[in-house]
């Protein structure tokens, strides 16, 4: 009865664990699955909090953790791609998918462009710049003096909205690219 008792405690405190590690648990000495503990393993507790984490994470911000690792770890997307999926099955398949899928998807992410400015008001664009990108002050004014360039690339709409306004007030001309 104690013995039955703990089995279930620990059942209870561990929500983690495999249906066969669980069953093994509670009836020990039953044959279940493959006989072995291979899908026995628990979570550790770090892992159930990443696995929490990124659960919450919206699809687009899944997308960023997804890329923020492949370039951490180098892995390219070639290395990710199914056998299958290398080689489209027809060539006029593929664009007429491609036509579909356009008017669909809408643009989340723009590109912010310093495309001239007035060389009145450089200095202050200078300090715009490196308010924004978080550059040095050579390399911010590299940037500002090498325009058309881009100064943010990959920013919401809103923010993007935002950095044009700043910009064009401190002397920039700015153009928002999707």
């Amino acid at each position: 009865a104690m013995a039955t008792a703990m089995r279930r405690a620990l059942l209870s405190s561990r929500p983690s664990l495999s249906p066969l590690c669980a069953l093994r648990l509670a009836r020990p000495g039953a044959r279940v699955g493959l006989g072995s503990a291979r899908g026995c393993a628990t979570t550790s507790p770090k892992i159930a909090a990443l696995v929490d984490q990124i659960a919450e994470l919206s699809l687009l911000e899944a997308a960023q953790l997804t890329d923020a690792l492949k370039e951490r770890l180098g892995i390219s997307s070639a290395m990710l791609a199914p056998a299958g999926a290398v080689a489209p099955a027809g060539a006029g398949a593929a664009p007429a998918a491609e036509a579909e899928e356009a008017p669909a998807a809408e643009k989340t992410h723009f590109t912010v462009k310093l495309d001239k400015f007035d060389a009145a008001s450089k200095i202050k664009l200078i300090k715009e710049v490196r308010a924004i990108t978080g550059l040095g002050l050579k390399e911010a004014k590299e940037l500002v003096e090498g325009a058309p360039k881009d100064i943010k690339v990959d920013v919401k709409k809103e923010e993007a909205e935002e950095l044009k306004a700043k910009l064009e007030a401190a002397g920039g001309v700015i153009v928002v690219e999707q």
